[in-house]
This record gives C-alpha cells, sequence and structure tokens, in this order.
C-alpha cells in the first residue's frame, strides 16, 4: 500500500500536541525554564547581595557613630579642670623686721613678709601661727583674709614672748605656719623663711629675753 500519511508514534513514545494546554494523561510535563534574561538577572543580583548588604550594614554604624558622638555629653563635661591646692600656689617671702611702735608691751617682735598667689582661685588665710610654745602671734591683716590669683599682699608678723624659756636662743630654721582655703582644699602650709629670718628672729629674741624675767 502506498502514499503519504502522518507518522505514527513508536512504541514508548508519545506525540503531544504542542499547542494543548494540558500533557495527555498519564505522562508528565518537561519542567518550565525561565527565560535567558531572568537568569542573568538573578544570578547578577546573587552574586551582589553580600556586597550590598555589607555597604548597607557599613552606612548604618557610621550614622550609630556619629550620633552618639553628637549628643554624648563628655566633650562637655571635660573642659572645667580642678582648681590646684591652695599650697601649689602660695609663696610667702621674708621682707624684713619691723619697728614696734612706741607703747607696745614688752618683749614684743614685728617682721613683714609677702603673700603672693600666683594662679588658680582667690585664697583665703585663716590662721597665721609658729611652732614655739612660749610665744603668741598676730597678724595684720587679721585673718581670715583673702588674695587674689595674680596679687600680692604684705603681712606684718607680731610676735610676743610669754616665756622666754620655751622659745630658741638660736633659731636655725624658724618657720610659720599659715593656713591657706581655696575652692579646692584647706591646708596647713610651713613657710621656712630663709637665712635672713632666722637670724633677726635670733636677734630680737635675745633682746627680748635679755633679763631673766620676761
Amino acid at each position: 500500500m502506498s502514499g503519504i500519511g502522518p507518522i505514527e508514534p513508536g512504541e514508548g513514545t508519545h506525540a503531544w500536541d504542542t499547542h494543548a494546554a494540558e500533557p495527555p494523561d498519564g505522562a508528565s510535563a518537561p519542567p518550565a525554564r525561565p527565560p535567558a534574561p531572568f537568569n542573568r538577572l538573578r544570578r547578577l543580583l546573587f552574586s551582589h547581595r553580600g556586597a550590598a548588604l555589607a555597604a548597607l550594614a557599613a552606612v548604618t554604624l557610621v550614622a550609630v557613630g556619629a550620633l552618639l558622638w553628637v549628643t554624648r555629653p563628655h566633650g562637655r563635661e571635660q573642659a572645667t579642670p580642678k582648681p590646684p591646692f591652695p599650697a601649689q600656689v602660695v609663696d610667702v617671702t621674708y621682707l624684713g623686721e619691723r619697728t614696734v611702735p612706741p607703747g607696745t608691751r614688752p618683749h614684743t617682735l614685728a617682721f613683714e613678709v609677702l603673700l603672693t598667689v600666683e594662679s588658680g582661685p582667690p585664697v583665703t588665710v585663716t590662721r597665721v601661727s609658729q611652732p614655739y610654745a612660749g610665744a603668741s602671734l598676730t597678724s595684720a591683716p587679721r585673718a581670715p583674709f583673702r588674695t587674689k590669683a595674680g596679687s600680692a599682699r604684705k603681712i606684718v608678723i607680731t610676735m610676743h614672748v610669754a616665756e622666754c624659756g620655751k622659745v630658741p636662743e638660736n633659731a636655725g630654721l624658724p618657720f610659720i605656719d599659715v593656713t591657706l582655703r581655696n575652692a579646692r582644699a584647706i591646708q596647713v602650709q610651713s613657710f621656712i623663711l630663709g637665712p635672713r629670718y632666722a637670724q633677726d628672729l635670733s636677734q630680737a629674741l635675745q633682746v627680748a629675753c635679755s633679763n631673766d624675767s620676761p
């Protein structure tokens, strides 16, 4: 029999209609493949996703750090240092012996010193004293008195000898104790006024105590 007709499918094969919506019963459809441009786009997104996330995290950290730096108050609080201790900025120097005014009671000595405040807040002198049990001391101006930074004040120290046996005949390194106060602290500082003060004090004590009884 001769003639041209449709080719019949062989055994184990299926002929599907390419225009049919569904494959014949009992057969599975081949998996659908996305278009080639979509595949390239997906690979591009996955390859750059890690870099994009890292860049986003870095930008976020920088923004948070800048916000914390602006809002933290510690930068402004560090602008106020503590004032110095009063003994660190005060100096006392000896100027010389003073003549005792007429009518002053016997056994009285007078000296003049200069108190200088170099820096910091004002310093208040609350007390001036000396180490000898047989003598008493007063100052002019009377304590308490205040001295500002960058200025100096002359102080006249008057010493009255009550018991000559309790004061040294030759003062080696005599000193005076000055109680100082400022905004930082209260301190008692001993000032050694030098050899000139030691010589003048020894001579004045010898004159004041030349008699056996004060």
